[in-house]
């Protein structure tokens, strides 16, 4: 329901600080900066003791009097385009007589805020009939709608596509559609998977999309299926009965296979990924893209490129995204090899290599997870236990080296000798029914006690020989998605996060837990692990102390560097009321470093990375600039931080620098209110002078392994400092400012 302008009775917060800020000198510019700052940081947040919601703040900020004087040339500035994006995505008060004196001056400014406001996709927002209305005096906003609306109409037109499909597979519970999810995977995701030869994350971004698109399925299932998923092991039986069973074992007395629901399937999966694809590579390309622009010709969409540099950072980032998961490979590599475990068998002879490779996964992302997220070796899981964190990321990577083995590996050589994917996939499970009554299904099921007897050896150690179940049922709880939950808060339009298939690859259906071998065989464990944490356990107890432990950690790398580290200061109150903590602050040459420390998770889509731009890194940056204000007159009025940062002539000149240091790589080497933002695993790397292991020296992501031995591929293992004249902190700015560790050049001096 929209909201007329005229009621709001009570004093306007908007109005009252923007008169307030007027009647102290500030100039109308300035003022208005600061209204629409507040309003896009969520102020005023409370009136009284009640809480002022989203909506209602949008209410009185589009009714207030001073937003309908702000000058036309203001408008373009991005604090405002933004603010304009914000009042286009809200429903609560309409404000088209404003809208429309915009458009009038500033097209561009509403094109700008239209695009991001994501209207592209809400056709039957209100928002987007007042641009219907304002469009017949403005010749740029009626050439917009006429965009949008080819864009409703691809966008119906697939839709539509997924609908059609989706009702011929209504009949089907969740379960029988996670059986059809595991007959499609081994018939077109598998095979295709294992004829890649190499370790290279992305290679497999064709493999990703078809896992999100069946995660969107299973999702729709759950909420729409009247099928209860609260099972027992026996209920899965008439499911197995009808639709895996007669593809895996044909009889004549048997029921026949369904080929035609797998086939309803597979073009139901094409459809969704048709559609996801749409989303992500058009809509949210048109909404979030600044480097492109879609120009229609007749009733077509043309992309033209506009900004070639914006579009070459988004790769840019992708590829370095993939360099850093093999840099912690390495690093693990590094660390297991100069372990006792590196002499150590690890579990039956014939399991050992795939074990040893498991147990380096699980360092590689131990490390990370402790030095870039601070993740502490204890967390905790949904029930409140408390998991040991290599344990846990060694029981995945176990899990999966186990489904490669004995589900993957062995279902490639049935393919290769039977030419038929459903041939090889029955033999396997008839392989496993002969050989001690196995379960090699395409899906594996369980109840929770004989789960966690299975995992058990997986926690042996010296202080568990025979490993420890309670441990075991942890972990198992740690790697679940609770279906039933899941099931419920979906039919009931319940917001809130829900876990994608890798983030939580353990299913559990009430009494029945169900696993996809085709899945927990081939995902990135460490971006699962991240999200499991990061993600979906944003809002943990625990994730307060984790970007405290990041704070110490990156400190302790500036100390060994030389540098003097003040953790978490407080400036005065008195003098900066607003500065609020400073995360770090390091010193060294005469050079002060202010950092401001951003923990968040691994996103993947262009809004993803537009909304943390827009609001976390936006904030940032006023952050930085008040902090460096309150460092900056701090050191040049008090002996106490000085003092605590080695310098000890106030009067002696100091070059500082503002940074955001955040653990997205999104945005980097950006400036945000004229500060840099970095990724914390760079300023790590420049800090160690580690970069070479960013070059995958020894050829393994890349598969060049065979050649280890290689002259070509010694001198690339060979460490190659970014400080050739030794560490500074000059040659360190320029070594982050430059952006020095990406650089793949052998052009540096080497070290013994």
């Amino acid at each position: 329901m929209n909201r007329s302008l005229e009621e709001p009775t009570q004093p306007n917060f908007y109005d009252r600080l923007y008169g307030g800020l007027i009647e102290s000198g500030e100039s109308a510019k300035a003022a208005v900066e600061v209204v629409v700052e507040a309003y896009l940081d969520g102020k005023p947040s409370n009136r009284g003791k009640k809480k002022i919601t989203q909506p209602e703040r949008d209410a009185a900020f589009w009714s207030s009097g001073f937003v309908n004087d702000v000058p036309a040339e203001l408008w373009r500035s991005d604090i405002l385009t933004l603010a304009l994006t914000r009042y286009l995505r809200q429903e609560r008060v309409a404000n088209v007589k404003l809208l429309g004196r915009i458009a009038l001056l500033a097209p561009d400014a509403v094109s700008r805020a239209v695009r991001h406001s994501g209207l592209v996709l809400l056709p039957h927002s209100p928002r987007r009939a007042e641009l219907d209305q304002i469009a017949g005096s403005t010749p740029e906003i009626a050439e917009l709608c006429r965009v949008l609306d080819i864009f409703d109409q691809a966008h119906r037109e697939r839709i539509a596509a997924v609908n059609k499909w989706k009702a011929s597979l209504t009949e089907l519970s969740p379960v029988d559609l996670l059986i059809y999810a595991s007959l499609y995977a081994f018939e077109h995701l598998v095979p295709r998977r294992l004829d890649i030869p190499t370790l290279a994350e992305g290679a497999d971004s064709w493999m990703q999309e078809a896992w999100d698109a069946i995660n969107d399925l299973l999702i729709w299932k759950l909420k729409t299926s009247e099928a209860s998923v609260n099972l027992k092991e026996a209920d899965i039986g008439p499911s197995l009965a009808k639709h895996l069973s007669p593809f895996l074992f044909p009889s004549p007395s048997t029921q026949v296979p369904r080929h035609d629901l797998l086939a309803a399937f597979g073009t139901l999966v094409d459809a969704q990924i048709e559609l996801n694809s749409f989303i992500t590579q058009s809509a949210d390309a048109f909404s979030y893209d600044d480097g492109i622009q879609f120009v229609r010709r007749e009733e077509r969409l043309e992309i033209e490129e506009v900004d070639p540099t914006a579009r070459a950072a988004w790769r840019r980032n992708g590829l370095r995204l993939a360099r850093l998961h093999g840099y912690w490979f390495y690093r693990a590599m590094d660390e297991f090899v100069s372990s006792a475990m590196a002499t150590q068998l690890i579990g039956r002879p014939e399991n050992h290599e795939a074990n040893r490779l498991a147990y380096i996964q699980a360092m590689r992302t131990q490390l990370r997870l402790t030095e870039v997220y601070g993740v502490d070796e204890m967390v905790i899981t949904d029930s409140g236990a408390r998991v040991n964190l290599f344990q846990a990321l060694l029981s995945l990577e176990l899990m999966s080296a186990f489904f490669q083995r004995d589900f993957l590996q062995t279902f490639a050589q049935n393919l290769k000798e039977s030419g038929h994917w459903v041939a090889a996939l029955g033999r396997l499970a008839l392989d496993g029914l002969v050989n001690g009554n196995q379960n090699r299904f395409p899906l594996t099921w369980s109840d929770r006690e004989a789960k966690i007897a299975n995992i058990v050896g997986w926690t042996v150690n010296a202080n568990s020989p025979q490993g420890n179940p309670l441990i075991a049922a942890v972990i198992l709880d740690f790697w679940t998605s609770d279906w039933v939950a899941l099931s419920e808060r979906l039919s009931k339009g319940e917001s809130g996060l829900h876990p994608e298939l890798i983030e939580r690859p353990i299913l559990k259906l009430g009494q029945l837990l169900v696993q996809l071998p085709w899945l927990v065989g081939l995902q990135n464990n460490s971006t699962a692990a991240i999200n499991n944490l990061r993600r979906l356990g944003a809002r943990r107890g625990e994730a307060g102390g984790e970007t405290r432990r990041i704070e110490e950690r990156l400190g302790r790398l500036f100390e060994v560097r030389g540098f003097k580290v003040v953790l978490n200061w407080h400036p005065p109150m008195e003098n900066h009321p607003k500065a609020g903590e400073v995360d770090l602050i390091c010193a060294r040459d005469g050079i002060v470093l202010v950092m401001e420390v951003k923990s968040t998770f691994l996103r993947r889509s262009k809004r993803d990375a537009w909304l943390h731009a827009t609001t976390t890194l936006r904030k940032a940056g006023q952050q930085v600039s008040r902090k460096v204000s309150a460092v900056r007159r701090a050191l040049s009025e008090e002996v106490g931080l000085a003092s605590s940062l080695g310098i000890d002539n106030l009067a002696a000149p100091l070059t500082m620098h503002g940074w955001i240091v955040d653990t997205s790589i999104e945005h980097d080497h950006q400036r945000f209110s004229g500060f840099l933002k970095v990724s914390l695993e760079e300023v790590l790397i420049a800090l160690r002078d580690d970069r070479h292991l960013l070059n995958d020296p020894d050829g393994i992501i890349s598969g060049r392994h065979p050649d280890i031995e290689s002259e070509k591929a010694n001198d690339a293992r060979q460490q190659l400092t970014l400080y050739p004249e030794g560490f500074s902190a000059v040659r360190f700015i320029e070594v982050i400012e430059n952006e020095s560790v990406w650089d793949e050049k052998v052009i540096t001096q080497a070290v013994d």
